[in-house]
Order: C-alpha cells, then structure tokens, then sequence
C-alpha cells in the first residue's frame, strides 16, 4: 500500500472516530481510550525498533496521570491545557534520568529492569497514602480548557477532537523520526548495533533517544487518560498496564507508527465485546487474537496494509 493510501486512510479513520463520538456521545470516552492507548503503544513501538521491549512503560503514563493530578490539587484553576503539559514534561524527565542507566542493558535485562522500576513506583504509590491516596488514588476534577469551562458533554466533545488530533501529528512525527537519520540508526541498534560504533555513533545514545521520545508517547497517554478519566490510581503504572501496552504494539505491527492505533482500536473492541458478551474468558479471546496475528501476519496490521503481500514475504 502506497503511503499516500495510507495517509487517506488515517485521515478517514480520524474523522470517522470524531463524527461517530458526536453523533453517539456514549462512544465518547471510549474513543479517548483508544487514542490513549494507542499513544502508549506508540511508544512501545518506537522502543521495538531497536530491538527492546518494555514491561514497565506503564510507569511514564503514572507518572504523567499524578502529575496532573498533583498540580491541579495544588493549583484547582490550572487549564487543562497546562496540566496535559506538565504531565508529558514530567514524563519525559523521567524517561531522560532512567533512561541514562537502562540503555545500557539489552534484550530480557532492560525488559525486567524497566519492569521492576515500574513496580517500585506502583508500590510507593500505593503505600504513600497521604501523599498519592493509596489505592483509592486521587481525583481530578474537569479543568478549562484553553480558558473555557464546559459541561461534561462539551468536555469530552473538545477532549475527543484534541486527542484525535494530537494523535494524528504524533504519528506523523514519529513516522518522521522512523524514516530520519536518527531513526535509522535506531534500527541499527537492533540489527547490528557493533555497525554502529564502528560508524562513531554511540548505540547507547541513540537509544537513550529513543527512549526519551517514548517515555514523551506514553506520558501524553496518561495524561490524556487522566483527564477523561477524572481519576489516577497506582493501577496506571501496574505491570498488567504495560502489557496491554505490549500486546497494542505487537497487534498493530512497528513497520509504520500509525499501527499503534489500529492496534488500539481492535484491542478495545475485543475488550469491550467480549467483557459485554463473554465475560468469563474475554482474556482468552484477546490471547487467541494475539496468536492469530503472530502467526498469520508477523508484522502485525500495519505490516498487512503497508506491504500488501503475504505475511512470510513481509516479514522476510
């Protein structure tokens, strides 16, 4: 598929998610779900281009939700618009400062190492109980946005728009960045990362990058959700979280940054058809689907749609 098809078909995708959210309001907040999800994905995704898999990314859309929820507990009036900054600024320090040891471990060491620090942080949280809330976590109230206070529905509508939008420049960007010098050289990193040293380019540094840019990804998606959701709990940062993140990323493929989302949305209308119609075994009709996908098109959705030929030859 051309990538001007593919450019017709996110476009296509974006306004039908809009125009469905206003004409069914219910759909509203699943369709920020979605969009939050599939920015976490995104992030994962950037991380599998060089070859890594993170089990703990959960823990940048936590530290983003109780940003926001953190300054608006403190600061009531602050726009929404502010809050949704300073929880991706967060998120992105703190992706900066732990990337700088994580990088320097590769395969199963960085996925458990990011992992456990994703469990630290889901334990402080929930002990911390004057500070976080514990488990009950802490509650955000409907801020204004860009300077207007709306009702909820209103909220939602603007909030649906917004995110849909964010998620389509992302994309864009991270597409970008995949096709840039610097993306290369991530990918470098997987396939052969001694290639690289003996070109001067520092392996570590790339994917401290890389990581930078995907801790960005997943704060964005925790504060999105923070914000819809009107509540953070230490459940954000879980290790169950991150592998939902996992599972979007590998459903929707990494050969195109736009896969995240197509991930997104089959996830959620599997979890969400099947909690309604099969609730006792939802989780292994996701598991299945994820089989189903490995091994009919290992590279995922994206790698289908992208390609255009059978999955082995896309794959090869």
């Amino acid at each position: 598929m051309s990538p001007s098809m593919i450019r017709i078909l996110v476009t296509l995708g974006a306004l039908a998610m809009v125009g469905l959210g206003l004409a069914l309001p219910w759909l509203k907040t699943p369709a920020i779900f979605v969009l939050s999800y599939g920015l976490a994905a995104l992030g994962v995704v950037v991380m599998l281009r060089g070859g890594q898999i993170s089990f703990g990314h959960a823990m940048y859309a936590c530290i983003a939700g109780y940003t926001v929820a953190f300054i608006q507990r403190a600061h009531p009036e602050t726009d929404g618009v502010v809050l949704v900054i300073a929880g991706v600024a967060a998120a992105t320090v703190a992706g900066g400062l732990i990337g700088v040891f994580v990088v320097r471990y590769r395969a199963i060491f960085f996925g458990m190492l990011n992992l456990a620090l994703s469990m630290v942080l889901f334990s402080l949280l929930a002990k911390l109980y004057e500070f976080s809330g514990g488990t009950d976590g802490l509650r955000i109230s409907r801020p204004p946005l860009a300077g207007v206070t709306l009702e909820r529905d209103g909220f939602e509508s603007v909030l649906l728009v917004a995110s849909v939008a964010i998620a389509m420049f992302l994309g864009w960007l991270v597409q970008r960045y995949f096709r840039s010098a610097a993306g290369e050289a991530l990918a470098g990193v997987k396939t052969n990362e001694a290639r690289l040293e003996y070109l001067g380019l520092s392996a570590q540094r790339v994917l401290w990058f890389g990581y930078v840019i995907s801790a960005a990804l997943v704060g964005m998606s925790g504060a999105l959700f923070a914000l819809v959701q009107g509540l953070v709990t230490p459940e954000m940062g879980y290790w169950l979280r991150s592998g939902e993140f996992v599972f979007i990323a590998i459903l929707g493929g990494s050969v195109h940054a736009f896969g995240a989302f197509l991930g997104a949305v089959l996830f959620e209308l599997i979890k969400l058809t099947a909690a309604a119609y099969l609730t006792g075994v939802w989780q292994m009709l996701l598991g299945i689907t994820l089989i189903a996908v490995i091994l009919v098109a290992p590279t995922g959705i994206a790698g289908l749609l992208r390609m255009g030929t059978r999955p082995t030859e896309a794959h090869r």
